[in-house]
């Protein structure tokens, strides 16, 4: 979108001695460096270099601010994963102009109080603080953005960090307007941008012993708020209730036409035709004509971020889901409240992400350097209530059969990516249960060297430029497809993101969000035009799409064969639907991709005696869709009533909670 000449790292500006350093950092060890300065022509200045389990971020930033105390100048320069972060904002005669690396655009900008606003950069550095404090600074602590939309900043809480001289009060904000869900941004007492925490954080040099407890501050902070949304949003039925004259997908299996779904006690207590059911006297009615029942929907790959999380996901139908791996006292603090009725959230699943300790660590990982750590982090899984383990790229292959061994001794399941100089056969044979991401399926296939270096960015440009040559019907693909069979290995492939790193150009609006437009903050939204990783330089972009396409081809075959497939996004949820449209296209059919968002994880949790289908006896997970996605598997998005547990949710009070202005678009 954009017509600039990717910077050269060596002419990136560079910090001045003096210059204030942030550590961008996480629970697993440090990712980079970022500073800010002031250049003598008063232009407020930025550098970053963080690198993030193979993927690299190396931008610098000028900005100026005008006399409406507002940006009037921004330059971005330098290389992120997707390529050139060149962008550009200014304010020239009353009309603010910005270029972007999938936008660009105009606006009238008369500069005084009323038609002020801040622009809202797509890219820019970890460090730049101009924006929170000129949001602290405003009044009302509200902003109006460009290219669009509104902020506001709330108090949140406050927290002493540092020893000695450095000991200082630092102040939690709570920003939305940006996002769906509230951005929590910390600042000094007198409103100066200090850092931001979360799974990745930016902290001044020196503070990094304070990432813990201001995570742990934050979110205590925005769990006071849960208990009132889960009250506002839940509805307990005073008796029975029942969908009548509905489509429904029963038994995990089939849709069948005109059923009545009677719910009583949280269970359900009848499924049958329409015409035959008794309808208990006083039951809430739903008319289902020209609607759909289905099962709640399962998430199997949600890295779950926060409270606000589950109103979000349970406005798209998704009562359940698997979190492959997240920041475990956190996990575990939300567990409580979920049991406590103080969260309102789907029914989560939680692994322990175990990782070895390397410039690629999983930024959340519980870090072991010993086999005997690993087990002792297993046996503490276990003790800490998650369902599984997943293993992570830096571990080390020696070390998953004795900690796989005590996993499965202990009832855990055992899944993740495949440690970096190890192939899936391997893994399978050392005690996977399951294997995480289609491409590392396809590291059967893939040269040495690309699985020797499998933790970093190989594992997705490794895989793009090799995947689209492999021959799925022979040796090596082929052997590892009748294990997986043989030993009822699951695989959790996440197509949604494999298309989303190959397939989009910068700009190219993503068909995971497009029926979302309109109806998300505009800074969320230009993030659906984020295209995919950079391609390499002697390949093509047609040469990266050839290679989802060959995975998309690796899943269909898969399914064909009998391996189980449970639908992950590895995302916020909102790709959850796009991820089954993909089967679909891939060749299964509507009926098949949904049980593999219902069904199929319910099996791999060991859940499916109590959920994951509509059948007497079951637990009442169901979700009211508009639309007959036995046809249309897109009309999964339209969904209308959600009940969890038998509690019902109404679809449009979720969404207007988690951020969303009005229902997505209907049909595919």
């Amino acid at each position: 979108m954009h017509l600039f000449a990717q910077t050269p790292a060596d002419q990136l500006a560079k910090p001045p001695a003096g210059a204030q350093e942030f550590t961008v950092l996480s629970t697993s060890g440090t990712n980079g460096k970022s500073y800010n300065w002031t250049a003598p022509d008063g232009s407020l200045m930025s550098r970053s270099t963080v690198q993030l389990r193979g993927m690299a971020w190396d931008v610098d930033q000028r900005m100026r601010m005008g006399p409406d105390h507002m940006p009037s100048v921004i330059e971005i320069r330098g290389s992120t994963p997707t390529g050139d972060a060149a962008e550009t904002f200014s304010i020239t005669a009353k009309r603010a102009k910005w270029q972007t690396p999938v936008d660009h655009g105009d606006a009238d900008y008369p500069g005084s109080a009323v038609g002020s606003a801040f622009y809202v950069a797509v890219g820019g550095t970890f460090s730049d603080g101009s924006f929170v404090e000129t949001l602290l600074a405003a009044p009302n602590h509200s902003l109006a953005l460009l290219p669009g939309g509104k902020a506001h900043a709330d108090r949140l809480t406050e927290l002493t960090v540092g020893e000695g001289a450095r000991k200082k009060k630092v102040v939690a904000w709570a920003i939305s307007g940006l996002g769906p869900s509230p951005s929590p941004i910390w600042a000094t007492e007198d409103g100066k941008f200090f850092g931001a925490v979360g799974g990745l954080g930016v902290l001044p040099a020196g503070y990094e012993t304070a990432l813990t407890p201001m995570m742990n501050a934050q979110d205590e902070a925005l769990a006071a708020q849960s208990p009132a949304l889960a009250k506002r949003l839940v509805k307990t039925p005073a008796g029975p209730v029942a969908f009548t004259h509905v489509r429904a997908f029963v038994d995990g299996t089939r849709f069948v036409e005109d059923q009545t779904v009677v719910v009583e006690n949280g269970l359900i207590s009848s499924v049958g035709p329409s015409s035959a059911a008794s309808v208990p006297s006083g039951a809430q009615v739903f008319d289902g004509a020209g609607k759909t029942l289905v099962p709640g929907l399962w998430d199997s790959h949600q890295h779950v971020s926060d409270d606000f999380a589950g109103p979000f996901l349970l406005s798209l139908g998704i009562t359940s889901a698997r979190d492959p791996g997240n920041n475990n006292d956190l996990t575990i603090a939300r567990a409580k409240r979920r049991a406590s009725g103080d969260l309102l959230m789907p029914h989560v699943y939680p692994s322990l992400l175990i990782d070895g300790k390397g410039p690629n660590s999983a930024q959340l990982g519980t870090i072991v350097t010993s086999p005997e750590e690993a087990v002792a982090a297993v046996r503490k899984a276990k003790s800490e209530g998650f369902t599984g383990i997943k293993f992570y790229g830096t571990y080390n292959p020696a070390w998953v059969a004795p900690a796989a061994a005590e996993a499965h001794k202990l009832g855990l399941h055992v899944h993740g990516h495949v440690p970096a100089g190890m192939r899936p056969s391997e893994a399978i044979a050392a005690g996977y249960d399951e294997l995480t991401h289609i491409y590392f399926v396809s590291m059967e296939a893939m040269p040495k060297d690309v699985v020797d270096t499998s933790n970093g960015i190989n594992r997705f440009n490794g895989t793009g430029r090799y995947a689209k040559d492999l021959n799925l019907d022979a040796a090596p693909i082929k052997p590892l497809l009748d294990t997986m069979v043989a030993k009822h290995i699951y695989a959790d492939p996440t197509l949604v993101v494999v298309e989303s790193l190959y397939v989009p150009e910068n700009g190219d609006l993503s068909p995971a969000y497009a029926p979302y437009v309109g109806t998300l903050p505009p800074a969320t939204e230009r993030g659906f035009r984020t295209g995919g990783f950079a391609v390499p330089k002697d390949l093509t972009r047609d040469d990266f799409r050839k290679s989802f396409a060959k995975l998309s081809d690796l899943v269909a075959l898969m399914h064909k064969d009998g391996i189980s497939i449970v639908a992950g996004t590895d995302g916020s949820g909102m790709e959850l639907v796009r991820e089954l449209e993909l089967y679909v296209t891939a060749g299964f059919t509507p009926e098949e991709a949904l049980a593999a968002a219902t069904i199929m994880p319910a099996q791999l949790v060991h859940a499916d005696k109590t959920t994951g289908s509509i059948a007497a006896g079951k637990a009442a997970d169901l979700v009211l869709v508009e639309g007959d996605p036995s046809h249309h598997i897109g009309d999964l998005r339209n969904t209308r009533v959600v009940m969890m547990d038998g509690k019902l949710m109404d679809a449009d009070e979720l969404r207007t909670a988690s951020g969303f202005s009005g229902r997505p678009k209907i049909g595919n």
